[in-house]
């Protein structure tokens, strides 16, 4: 399966060491976030990840909602439970939740096809800043605290028409920003076509915290310092 080098199972259930979930953030999903990396203070699972194992262990549905309840750190033993109403759950041991997933109409197991859908998604996803979210940040005239940025997976949800999405593509469909005092709301829209015709649209939520006034020659050099690393990244 192409996750396999993103997880282990012990015990029957998912555990994600710290550099198998920075590797999928980078390889998988072109995600730089500094929360990634394997020695980052706050370091946490990617959202996409554990998006990208719900589908590939219990499939493709034509509805789907995925709500993120906590971050996930390394090396925690995860288990996908099935639950009345045709719910998903994401626990640890303890019974915490850190993901509950809605899903309705028709479901498939292809894993081709399961495969060019998570991998379309995640490439559109890890495309959050700065390509969303900056320009977004700017228009607002706010910012995260470079110091310690931080921008947390809410939630996200999409609505296919039909599952013959083998050879999708995901676009970028517009965006808005709600502010809280220093907390921000980011909504991503995203349609999906195959053959050129739409067949499917969704919508993210990003939560954004330590809001501050913007200021644009701190945010280019983070830009620039973001892009720095992934050029390393690439080369290395």
């Amino acid at each position: 399966m192409f996750l396999d080098d993103f997880y282990a199972l012990a015990g029957g259930r998912l555990c994600i060491a710290a550099e198998q979930a920075s590797q999928f953030a980078k390889r998988m999903a072109g995600d730089y976030n500094p929360i990634h990396d394997p020695d980052a203070r706050r370091f946490c699972v990617p959202g996409d990840l554990l998006f990208a194992l719900v589908l590939a262990q219990h499939g493709l549905s034509q509805r789907m909602t995925f709500h993120f309840r906590g971050m996930v750190g390394a090396d925690v033993p995860l288990t996908i439970r099935e639950c009345e109403g045709n719910l998903l759950s994401v626990v640890d041991d303890a019974g915490k939740e850190y993901l509950c997933v809605e899903r309705s109409g028709e479901t498939t197991r292809d894993p081709d096809v399961i495969e060019a859908f998570t991998r379309r998604y995640i490439a559109f996803s890890g495309r959050n800043f700065p390509h969303y979210l900056q320009p977004l940040m700017k228009t607002h005239g706010v910012m995260f605290n470079p110091q310690r940025p931080l921008v947390i997976y809410d939630s996200m949800g999409f609505v296919l028409d039909n599952l013959d999405v083998s050879a999708l593509d995901v676009e970028f469909a517009g965006s808005s920003f709600e502010i809280n005092g220093k907390r921000g709301e980011a909504h991503l829209e995203f349609r999906m076509l195959a053959g050129g015709e739409s067949v499917g649209s969704g919508s993210k939520k990003l939560v954004v915290s330590g809001l501050q006034p913007y200021d644009a020659d701190v945010m280019d050099a983070f830009v620039e310092d973001f892009n720095r690393r992934k050029r390393d990244s690439v080369s290395v």
